[in-house]
């Protein structure tokens, strides 16, 4: 009769050889596990930077959508702004006229940025409430401080 070995010469081959996969694949698993979480947070951070990256809306649009926009457009000059840090430090009101030309009151829920009137471009984040658009937050273009200095020079070499 005979006796079946676990451990001849073959089967001892087949051991050793699974015991060396099993060393070098646990740390490639590790590997790949890092790699997808890292994948993963990647993907949740794009989802995330993409919902806040829009495309500016004018006050008509606004008034459409329910939710808060950003709309682009001109400081109105010539209009009152009210700013009373007295009254209120956080309550900054203004005109805008949006890239479709309408003029919309803004109220803008922070205090009145430093050099505002001398901005070229506003930028408002928020929603309408009525026929007043609410802002939470402002973006302003200001001028270059180079752009008088490039005036002049060209205005020089065209005499």
């Amino acid at each position: 009769m005979r006796h079946l070995h676990l451990f001849d010469n073959q089967n001892l081959g087949d051991a050793v050889n699974l015991a060396n996969f099993v060393k070098i694949s646990l740390p490639m698993k590790k590997i790949y596990i890092v790699a997808v979480v890292m994948i993963a947070v990647a993907i949740g951070l794009l989802t995330n930077a993409s919902s806040d990256v829009s495309t500016y809306s004018s006050f008509e649009d606004a008034r459409m959508a329910e939710k808060v926009v950003k709309v682009a457009g001109q400081l109105s000059k010539d209009k009152e702004m009210i700013y009373d840090p007295a009254v209120n430090a956080n309550i900054f009101t203004f005109y805008i006229k949006d890239m479709k030309g309408e003029e919309r009151k803004v109220i803008l829920n922070a205090a009145k940025p430093q050099d505002f009137e001398k901005s070229e471009q506003i930028v408002v984040t928020g929603k309408m409430k009525g026929d007043d658009f609410v802002a939470s937050e402002v973006l302003m273009k200001c001028p270059s401080k180079y752009k008088d200095e490039e005036v002049y020079i060209k205005s020089e070499k065209g005499s």
